[in-house]
């Protein structure tokens, strides 16, 4: 691919030292010419800055939409999923780390227009399309357009992200996305800025966000990783600050650590870890939790919050059992946050 058939992105200036700032995300790069920023695939040629990862997905995956994970859209459907390469974040327990900490000319990459992949997912009838595997910030040009044709066609747009979006750019990035999956890696700057490169404040911002200017829907992840962010203290503050903000409507997933990247000395999650989280959770008042990575079906079900009735039965990623009737549990009438066919 040459020079003059990458997407010229959004989001940057001249800066005063003659490169280029950055602006898509809190990390704010300034950019020297034939210089790429932290993601790897936004890089300074001729004085501009240019999105080389725009068009260029890393693989396309059919998953069921309960692995990105999201249990409350679209429950039991499949979904169209893929990225590129690079990230904005430096995760040292990245998990999909051959792609995301790569370099584009250091992985095998597809070429695939924005109608080529709305067109791919209707030919594989998939409802709706997954930006995923590394953050789709990055490439944040190449998802509003997918997203504006898919909206056009009737499938639906999702973000697995870790939030880390500048306030402005994310206006223009979520515009047509249907539903995310926000990664909150932990509830300490500590954790953010050691194991990550990155800030807690600008995701909880983020998260805010979503819920107060959106329509967004919207779950959240947290990979649980012994002795950096299981602790009970540091989860009951998560989602105390969930309750407050948020509200007890949010499906909040706890998923279990594999030694990986630059943390292969560490454990993998026990499962009464993620057990016990669970229970912090629901105990503390959020209405739907869910564990992830391990086997355990009952904590993997969805059930009414009034008055317990398993409404839909999980068996790892695979719903075995649908009961919702128009969004409501049949034996209550209660009205289940989500959005449902």
């Amino acid at each position: 691919m040459s020079d003059s058939s990458y997407k010229l992105a959004k989001w940057w200036h001249e800066a005063d030292n003659g490169k280029l700032l950055c602006t898509l995300c809190p990390r704010y790069c300034t950019i020297g010419e034939g210089q790429a920023g932290f993601c790897f695939i936004r890089k300074n040629i001729g004085g501009k800055l240019y999105s080389i990862g725009y068009g260029r997905p890393t693989g396309f995956a059919i998953d069921p939409i309960e692995k990105k994970p999201l249990n409350h859209f679209l429950p039991g459907t499949n979904i169209l999923s893929f990225g590129t390469a690079g990230c904005n974040l430096g995760c040292k327990f990245c998990q999909n780390w051959n792609t995301s900490k790569a370099k584009l000319d250091s992985v095998h990459s597809l070429s695939a227009s924005p109608e080529d992949v709305v067109l791919l997912a209707k030919k594989n009838r998939t409802p709706s399309i997954a930006f995923t595997y590394n953050d789709p910030v990055i490439f944040g040009e190449y998802v509003i357009d997918i997203s504006k044709l898919a909206r056009e066609e009737g499938i639906k747009s999702v973000m697995v992200t870790a939030g880390y979006i500048d306030k402005e750019a994310r206006k223009e990035v979520y515009k047509y996305i249907d539903a995310a999956n926000v990664d909150l890696k932990a509830f300490s700057e500590t954790f953010y800025h050691k194991l990550t490169f990155s800030h807690l404040e600008f995701v909880l911002d983020t998260l805010i966000w979503i819920k107060k200017e959106t329509d967004v829907w919207f779950e959240i992840t947290t990979l649980l990783i012994p002795g950096e962010n299981d602790s009970e203290e540091e989860i009951k503050q998560m989602c105390q600050w969930i309750l407050e903000n948020l509200g007890d409507e949010v499906p909040l997933h706890f998923t279990a650590f594999h030694p990986d990247f630059k943390m292969k000395d560490k454990p993998r999650t026990p499962a009464k870890t993620l057990s016990s989280a669970r229970q912090i959770a629901l105990s503390l008042g959020i209405k739907y939790c869910y564990v992830g990575n391990v086997y355990d079906p009952p904590a993997q079900n969805t059930y009414c919050p009034v008055c317990k009735v398993i409404l839909i039965k999980r068996e790892w990623h695979n719903v075995t059992d649908y009961k919702l009737e128009a969004a409501h549990c049949p034996a209550c009438k209660t009205k289940i946050a989500g959005v449902f066919f």
